[in-house]
């Protein structure tokens, strides 16, 4: 992702620029032009409605603007480059896209704005001087060449030179209006509307154009001399104010004029104000600032992503980027933008503009407030805004953003979203991948797991045997061997438990084997990535084996909760291999672990059909953890068209208990399994355990059964020979007895 952008080789620009450039935004051309008609249709509380519901974006939005500002230096892009560092090129090249869009298309909607202010002009000129009726866009199509002139032969400098002059206009304009006089005889109602009015999100479609402003002031953020200041003061300030100054002017006009007359006088204002002719003079300043404010932020955000090869074509992008040589002043970018301009003011229609302009702005809006949000959850330590906004107000302002845009216009909601979607298709098909989205969330994804393994380990009870799930770990230096310790470990985990799988590596720690174990890891990775598995993997350097057991079983479990079982592995050709991990089987019983054995033998585990549990009288509390593992394994989708069967070896007094008592095990249990896989096996004769085994378990793809701790001390590894014919094997031992019902 590029750290480099286009700088302004004399940056200069203070707080006064940015608050100026929004708040002339703000205080624009629907104010003069909309808001009366917003008030005849919906009332002036409907009217507050509409600013409050606007302020639950664009205060959150603001306040994360000036958190976002504060973290880092904000350079040219404005807005852009808030979404593009945050989500990464890809994703906020489809949402500047769309920003920029808004914002060309927005100087036209000021354009045509400035022409309504010439209404009464032409309406004079006709009806007392006899002119011909003139269309007021060809108003519109000389003022959008006239300011396209000055912008491209001055640049910003003397936009912001002339906002001092337009912003003087326009709180003089609205402080005529304030002293002006009621010219309404009708008491005021607070919900006094016209009678079938517009729909209240139809209203605020065109109301919202006046909430975008403070785009407007970030969008300077390349030629400021300290982004990290300016940008939060300014657009804060003018945030608020325009706030103050809506609920003034909608209260003014409710008790000014009637429903009527602001419905079908778009220049109501003009019939209030002090002094008429300040109106229309005060519309063309606000709406001349504002598409001042527009034409100078539009070309640097389409510069900025130039300058990020957005763009297919390298000669497009350097096009794009190229800037003057003494102050890099966008002038490619904003003839690009003079032309969409020129476009949309052919259409003249203001509400059609404000519709489209509405829907991109929300989106920025909403983008920004969840770039916040996220930032916040993340919590990562190079986040260090010295503004610190709130998470909760962050997302207030996304999740209004995404529905408002629903509620607004549906089907232009869900066209931008496509849109959107299909440039970020076509970026991404000629960009590298980035990583800007995936950090962000990698870091949500950590604080959430970080707190809910904290959770996890609160809520944790040992002796809550009936809510015993697996946390297994696996320990092996044959990974690269054999896969049957690792299949086993992610068909535990996949769905009811949890599972480490660690390789381990010989040695001492250094240098050397820090290295090669982090390039195990990486491979361990890659071989995972082609499974379906949940299981967690590691890396381990010890000494020796025994030594990396006792190390690992001491580690705090990945999940949350302590680990519970470990699982060893080894081949049935090399059975003496075990005798090393054997040696731990004391340490592992008094530190409360459950023991599985895995014998792999050339067999592997076969189709996935058929898992044999066997029990014995031995297997008091074997039995129940056996019946749960296979039931558990059972779950993985490579198993899901296997059955289980129950084979029980015991005396022939006691076979018919020990049938009911399985049955009705398996039934209060509510595992899945026939009771007619259930079969008791009489121990008579001189047939030994092994033997019985050998033959009914011939073609079972995974035979399970049960062994005891004090056995180990007397036979060791030989305990878990003697099965050649079988396929794999796994040996269980449970360290106390678990609940099944």
């Amino acid at each position: 992702m590029p750290d480099s952008h286009p700088h302004r080789t004399t940056a200069s620009f203070g707080t006064l620029p940015v608050f100026m450039t929004t708040i002339s935004t703000i205080l624009g051309a629907i104010l003069f032009l909309r808001f009366g008609y917003a008030v005849g249709h919906l009332g002036f509380l409907g009217v507050i409605g509409i600013i409050f519901l606007g302020h639950m974006v664009t205060i959150p939005t603001a306040m994360a603007v000036a958190e976002i500002a504060t973290n880092h230096k904000v350079q040219g892009g404005g807005a852009y480059y808030i979404i593009s560092r945050s989500f990464g090129i890809n994703i906020g090249s489809a949402i500047g896209i769309a920003l920029y869009l808004s914002q060309a298309i927005s100087v036209a909607f000021y354009v045509i704005a400035f022409s309504e202010a010439f209404d009464p002009l032409i309406r004079y000129l006709h009806y007392e001087i006899n002119t011909p009726l003139i269309d007021k866009r060809w108003v519109g199509l000389a003022s959008m060449t006239l300011l396209s002139m000055i912008i491209l032969s001055r640049g910003a400098k003397i936009g912001i030179k002339a906002l001092y002059f337009v912003v003087a206009i326009l709180f003089t304009s609205l402080l005529f209006f304030f002293l002006g006089k009621s010219n309404s005889t009708e008491p005021f109602i607070l919900s006094a509307q016209i009678q079938n009015p517009d729909s209240f999100f139809f209203v605020f479609t065109i109301i919202f154009p006046a909430f975008t402003g403070l785009i407007a002031g970030l969008g300077l953020s390349g030629d400021l001399r300290d982004p990290s200041k300016s940008i939060p003061r300014g657009t804060l300030w003018a945030t608020l104010g325009g706030f103050v100054v809506y609920i003034l002017v909608a209260y003014k006009l409710a008790i000014s004029a009637s429903p009527e007359d602001m419905a079908s006088d778009q220049l109501i204002m003009e019939k209030i104000a002090l002094w008429g002719p300040i109106i229309p003079i005060g519309l063309a300043a606000a709406s001349l600032s504002s598409a001042l404010g527009s034409i100078m932020v539009a070309p640097r955000t389409l510069q900025a992503m130039g300058y990020d090869n957005v763009f297919p074509g390298a000669g497009l992008n350097s096009w794009l980027s190229r800037g003057k040589e003494k102050d890099n002043e966008p002038t490619n970018a904003g003839l690009i933008s003079i032309i969409i301009g020129f476009v949309f003011v052919a259409f003249g229609d203001i509400d059609f503009v404000a519709q489209i302009i509405s829907m991109f702005f929300m989106v920025t809006y909403g983008a920004i407030c969840l770039i916040s949000l996220l930032e916040h959850f993340a919590a990562d330590p190079s986040y260090r805004p010295t503004f610190k906004s709130r998470w909760y107000i962050s997302l207030i302002g996304a999740v209004t953003s995404f529905w408002l845009m629903f509620k607004m216009n549906a089907p232009y909601a869900l066209l931008s979203l496509i849109v959107m979607g299909g440039i970020y298709t076509m970026v991404s098909s000629y960009k590298q991948k980035e990583k800007g989205l995936v950090n962000l969330f990698r870091g949500v994804v950590f604080q959430a797991s970080r707190q809910l393994q904290i959770l996890a380990q609160r809520a944790d009870r040992e002796d809550l045997d009936e809510h015993w799930r697996p946390f297994t770990i696996c320990v092996s230096q044959d990974t690269f061997m054999r896969r049957s310790a690792f299949d086993m470990l992610r068909w535990i985990s996949l769905k009811y438990g949890f599972g480490t799988y660690i390789h381990y590596i010989k040695g001492f720690l250094t240098e050397e084997t820090n290295k090669e174990s982090k390039e195990i890891l990486n491979k361990l990775i890659n071989l995972a990535a082609g499974s379906k598995n949940r299981v967690y993997l590691d890396t381990i350097i010890s000494p020796s084996y025994t030594s990396a057991i006792a190390q690992v079983i001491q580690l705090s479990g990945i999940s949350g909760k302590g680990n519970n079982m470990m699982l060893f592995e080894f081949s049935q050709t090399e059975p003496e291999a075990l005798e090393e991990a054997l040696n731990t089987h004391d340490i592992l019983y008094a530190t409360g672990f459950d023991l599985c054995i895995l014998n792999t033998s050339y067999k592997g585990f076969g189709y996935k059909r058929e898992i044999h549990i066997w029990i014995t009288p031995a297997d008091s509390d074997n039995a129940n953890l056996m019946i749960l593992l296979g039931y558990i394994i059972m779950g993985h989708p490579e198993w899901k068209e296997g059955i289980i069967k129950i084979f029980a070896i015991y005396q022939p007094e006691a076979v018919t208990r020990r049938k009911e008592e399985l049955k009705q095990l398996i039934k209060e249990g509510r595992l899945p399994i026939s009771l007619t896989n259930i079969s008791l096996i009489s121990a008579e004769g001189n047939r030994g355990t092994r033997e019985i085994i050998g033959e009914v378990s011939l073609d079972a793809d995974l035979t399970i059964i049960g062994f005891r701790h004090e056995q180990l001390s007397t036979e060791g590894y030989k305990l878990y020979t003697g099965y050649n014919k079988l396929g794999n094997v796994l040996f269980v031992s449970a360290n106390k007895k678990k609940e099944i019902n």
